[in-house]
């Protein structure tokens, strides 16, 4: 009995053993030969161009970034990859918007109103307007247009403020007049839908009551006094909603004075008929909505190669690069050569070596997505947008690799340059740790320092780069970082200082990495809660 738990134990063992590395379709020696092709002079070509001075330090929005855009496009176009991207090219457009108010002040009858706790209006919902005198208020209902029930129905409200409920009305029955059921509709979800209504009226402002004020004013607070860089759908250019306010039933009350009333009989009409009746009512309101507004266009870049096993080419590897930095400060270009040109560069000829095999007929079983982003330095925003956005399923996405910082030395490791700081290949996938362990082993011989994988790292490390996107998301992932160093976020991060030799061994073992995961039979497995 000894002898035969022994003998299982190692074959359980073999076994494990065997899964951190599955057998491969191409020899060895073929992949050894596709990762040859990752060579120093030609990351030297890439990052010395990326991390050049006319690229500005590669701010997003800026002059920089796009060229830096292009020349990634370039290559890619060179290499044959097929334009998915918007307008066929190779980009993924990404809106970014920092908004906040300058002014932001409401008077009633000469009183004047406290911002988030009588009214808020959120900046990035509205339209910059100076100041606003508003003689009379239009009560409009629910504000609702449509087939089932109409507010606006035989009424002319251009350039006039509207004053409404929110949500939406329900019949006798209890039921919501728009859908029929209990289930309210997009008007109750959404209030954008109503203020979209008003401004194809062309009604001036609306006046919302939120009967919840006490907790939506949270969220407008917290915009208001966060001045970072956000994801927006649309330029104000591209606005499509009214100007807004919101106010508490108490402030409804006090504007609508003697006519509160009859606005209460006329709610109650619309919920028997159907049809409310504007009640109108004078007032004496000054507004202003007085607003400074920050607007940038970044762009992700696109490389994709599809899968040749028909079975397995719905399943997508990322392998991922953000390649915008911080810009100028001054005269002082940031030229960002590690951060992260040099990632953004190993992507590239990773992108190559891939592309070399499909080109001899042995290319990976599962697709392949290149991607560099930028508005990394903005707080992940680029991947943030392709992880929100994505142009393959994300339930059809396999891993993340994403590399950040390859081309420096950092104090732990002065002298000793073959090693490189893995973070999260274990945080959701065992196989892919086991994988990354394998390959490693295999063929680049490198330290793998996972002091930064650590859950209790200070530096959170796990957190700051562009795969935590995907691992948020499920999607097993890993980092690949050097480590910071004296010029990091520096004028001083310039190209002269790279180890390229450093480079490519990072870089061919990220391609292993991606080989295993792309040819593999089976998908690795999200096996830790």
């Amino acid at each position: 009995m000894i002898r035969l738990f022994i003998l299982g134990a190692m074959l359980l063992s073999l076994t494990a053993f065997a899964q951190e590395r599955a057998p491969l379709p191409t020899t060895d020696a073929e992949a050894r030969a596709l990762a040859a092709t990752i060579e120093a002079d030609d990351l030297r070509r890439h990052l010395t161009i990326l991390s050049a001075d006319d690229m500005e330090g590669r701010e997003t929005g800026e002059p920089g970034q796009k060229r830096a855009a292009a020349y990634l496009a370039e290559q890619i176009a060179k290499l044959g990859l097929p334009a998915i991207g918007e307008d066929n090219g190779y980009y993924q457009t990404i809106k970014f918007s920092r908004q906040k108010w300058d002014t932001i002040a409401m008077s009633v009858d000469g009183r004047e109103l406290r911002h988030l706790w009588e009214f808020y209006s959120a900046p990035s919902r509205n339209t910059d307007r100076e100041d606003q005198s508003i003689s009379e208020i239009t009560f409009l209902g629910y504000g609702i247009d449509h087939e089932r029930y109409n507010d606006y129905a035989g009424h002319d409200l251009a350039g006039k403020t509207i004053m409404i409920f929110a949500g939406e009305p329900r019949g006798r029955d209890g039921n919501f007049l728009i859908t029929g059921t209990k289930d309210p509709s997009a008007f109750s979800l959404d209030d954008g839908a109503k203020l979209r209504a008003a401004r194809e009226h062309g009604v001036e402002t609306v006046i919302v009551i939120d009967p919840t004020f006490k907790n939506n004013v949270q969220e407008v607070r917290r915009e208001t006094l966060d001045g970072r860089l956000k994801m927006t759908d649309r330029t104000e250019s591209e606005r499509q909603e009214a100007n807004n306010i919101y106010i508490t039933p108490d402030l409804a009350r006090t504007l609508l004075g003697k006519e509160y009333r009859k606005v209460v009989r006329a709610r109650k009409r619309a919920e028997k008929t159907g049809r409310f009746r504007p009640v109108v009512v004078p007032t004496d309101i000054r507004l202003v909505q007085d607003k400074e507004t920050r607007e940038l266009i970044g762009e992700n870049v696109l490389g994709y190669l599809e899968g040749s096993d028909p079975e397995l080419a719905d399943e997508v590897i990322v392998v991922s690069a953000h390649y915008d930095h911080i810009g100028k400060r001054g005269d002082a270009i940031f030229n960002g050569a590690d951060d992260n040109g040099s990632g953004s560069s190993t992507v590239l000829e990773i992108a190559e070596a891939f592309t070399e095999a499909a080109r001899s007929g042995k290319g990976p079983r599962r697709s392949v997505l290149f991607l560099w982003v930028s508005g990394e330095e903005k707080g992940l925003l680029g991947s943030e947008y392709y992880a929100s956005h994505p142009i393959f399923p994300l339930a059809n996405t396999v891993a993340d690799i994403n590399v950040d910082m390859v081309g420096r030395i950092d104090p732990a490791h002065e002298g000793n340059p073959n090693y490189i700081y893995v973070i999260g290949s274990d945080r959701l996938s065992t196989e892919l740790h086991n994988i990354n362990e394998a390959v490693n082993r295999d063929f680049t011989q490198l330290e793998l320092d996972y002091t930064y994988n650590a859950k209790d790292d200070p530096n959170n490390f796990y957190e700051r780069s562009d795969h935590y996107n995907f691992a948020e998301r499920g999607i097993p992932s890993v980092f690949f970082f050097n480590g910071t160093h004296a010029d990091y976020h520096r004028d001083t991060d310039t190209v002269d200082k790279i180890n390229f030799d450093k480079m490519v061994r990072i870089g061919q073992l990220i391609f292993y990495n991606a080989w295993q995961l792309a040819n593999q039979d089976k998908r690795i497995e999200v096996d830790v809660k």
